[in-house]
């Protein structure tokens, strides 16, 4: 028999908050670096997962792909964004059967995934500073829930303030046979928020065949604020874990 799923439940599930452009671009411009981020930041910690991984914010699958190689526990992923969804599950489908049937894809935030225990180490990779601070709140709680005591909770920082100026980044240009990728991040204060612009670009030689933007919001916040915010839901910080762009936690027993 065949689950009967309301439509107002299929279409909350089945909607695209955005990554609609930076999804085509994502994994060509910032891959490499970005893979090899993940891996420097958690591959410790996920290796010595002894229940599960909980990959929140899972975006194209880094710290999920990471995970799956490096433990043999249960890896969670969740990504609300179906843009972000469609390479992520394109990069699971190649996967060997028993590395597949280890991960579960949550199409939805965190706080509605109803998981409960699932895991002993907990990544927030690049997705804390596109929180606002309401979704921040909603998430500590649903990240103590999903972890078993004693579990760890790993997050990068994001900026702990607005930028005095604009801030330009260029990603390497990379080319997938005749055609060149390129991009580059725009960062600028806007009143209590900051104001991400991304632009991509194709070119072939040195005519330019298309131009995409898109913009996202990012809130900032110290160490302080985020460990502060979490102690309020049984977390304290790791000993031992000073790492400037890590936020290292553990759940407290409860």
């Amino acid at each position: 028999m065949q689950p009967v799923i309301s439509r107002a439940r299929l279409d909350r599930a089945q909607s695209d908050d955005g990554y609609t452009v930076s999804a085509e671009f994502y994994d060509i411009l910032q891959a490499r670096q970005d893979e090899t981020r993940v891996r420097d930041l958690y591959g410790r910690d996920v290796a010595g997962a002894c229940l599960g991984v909980l990959d929140i914010g899972a975006g194209t699958g880094r710290v999920t792909m990471m995970s799956l190689a490096r433990s043999g526990v249960r890896v969670h992923a969740v990504e609300p964004a179906r843009a972000m969804r469609a390479p992520l599950m394109t990069r699971l489908s190649a996967l060997p059967a028993a590395r597949l049937a280890r991960v579960t894809v949550h199409p939805r935030p965190l706080d509605e995934a109803e998981l409960r225990k699932v895991a002993d180490v907990a990544v927030c990779h690049n997705m804390i500073a596109c929180l606002a601070p309401a979704d921040r709140r909603a998430l500590w709680p649903a990240v103590a829930r999903a972890l078993v005591p004693g579990g760890s909770l790993l997050l990068d920082l994001p900026p702990a303030r607005l930028p005095r100026r604009e801030i330009v980044r260029f990603y390497p240009e990379q080319r997938v046979g005749a055609h060149v990728y390129g991009g580059r991040l725009i960062m600028a204060a806007d009143r209590s928020r900051i104001r991400a612009r991304f632009e991509y670009w194709v070119r072939e030689r040195q005519r330019v065949l298309r131009e995409h933007t898109e913009t996202f919001w990012m809130w900032p916040a110290s160490r302080a604020e985020l460990t502060g915010a979490l102690a309020e839901h049984g977390f304290a910080p790791m000993p031992g874990r000073d790492d400037p762009a890590v936020l290292a936690m553990t759940l407290t027993a409860r």
